[in-house]
């Protein structure tokens, strides 16, 4: 049987996904899967690291397409794996989820 993080880990290697998208197929909460996708991201860091011995494929890496305001553009958010309410910009409040892969 397979953890919440590894198939959270295992939906990202077959196509890109937003916090969102992945609560919904996994019938979580959004916050809690940002709070496993920072797991998750640091899992596949450490695989990439060598002599690690974790489970996923050597090389692979965690990306992140950025959270981007709908309004102007904006997209250099302090954390891109995080879902933020409003642009620091242009203050609007229409923010494009961040999309996750692992590749």
């Amino acid at each position: 049987m397979e953890t919440t993080r590894q198939r959270i880990a295992n939906a990202l290697r077959e196509e890109p996904r937003t916090a969102s998208d992945l609560a919904a197929a996994l019938s979580l909460p959004t916050p809690v899967v940002y709070e496993h996708l920072e797991h998750v991201s640091r899992s596949v860091a450490d695989d990439e690291e060598p002599g690690s011995d974790g489970a996923g494929d050597e090389g692979e890496e965690f990306l992140v397409a950025p959270p981007t305001c709908r309004e102007c553009g904006f997209d250099r958010f302090d954390d891109p794996v995080n879902d933020p309410s409003r642009c620091p910009e242009c203050k609007c409040e229409r923010i494009e989820e961040p999309a996750f892969v692992i590749r």
